[in-house]
């Protein structure tokens, strides 16, 4: 008996937790009409990705991130709409709901940040020697 009231318990939660989760994830307010997805199915096509924002206004851009090396999905993707309004309106819509039976959050986009090229080591260090970190020591 116990074990099945934990059962259900267990069940029953998810729903009250994805809307909890919704509504921390809508505190932030969007200041672009960008939208980051994440959570999305890796056989998301980027056509079916689109299709899915259509309805809440006019899309500017959808693509799903994926690997170069495989081409596969890497389970997140970018959604861009004319308005801030339009956007504001998907995320309040599509955020913590199934897609593809995936559940899908939508959050804003946050600026891509600039990141400096790593230097290189040109000359000996401290004992004399170079470290070519992809192949090993050499003097």
């Amino acid at each position: 008996m116990a074990l099945a009231s934990r059962l259900r318990r267990v069940f029953t939660v998810p729903s009250t937790l994805s809307s909890r989760f919704a509504a921390i994830r809508l505190n932030s307010t969007l200041t672009s009409p960008k939208l980051f997805i994440s959570g999305l199915s890796r056989e998301t096509t980027d056509e079916q990705f689109k299709e899915a924002f259509n309805p809440f206004g006019q899309v500017v851009d959808a693509k799903i991130v994926r690997d170069r090396a495989t081409g596969r999905s890497k389970g997140f993707g970018f959604v861009t709409y004319t308005s801030i309004e339009e956007a504001e309106k998907a995320r309040e819509e599509m955020n913590a709901k199934f897609l593809h039976g995936w559940v899908i959050f939508v959050d804003p986009a946050k600026p891509r940040e600039f990141k400096p090229t790593p230097r290189s080591e040109s000359g000996p260090s401290e004992t004399g020697f170079r470290t070519n970190k992809t192949v090993g020591w050499c003097g």
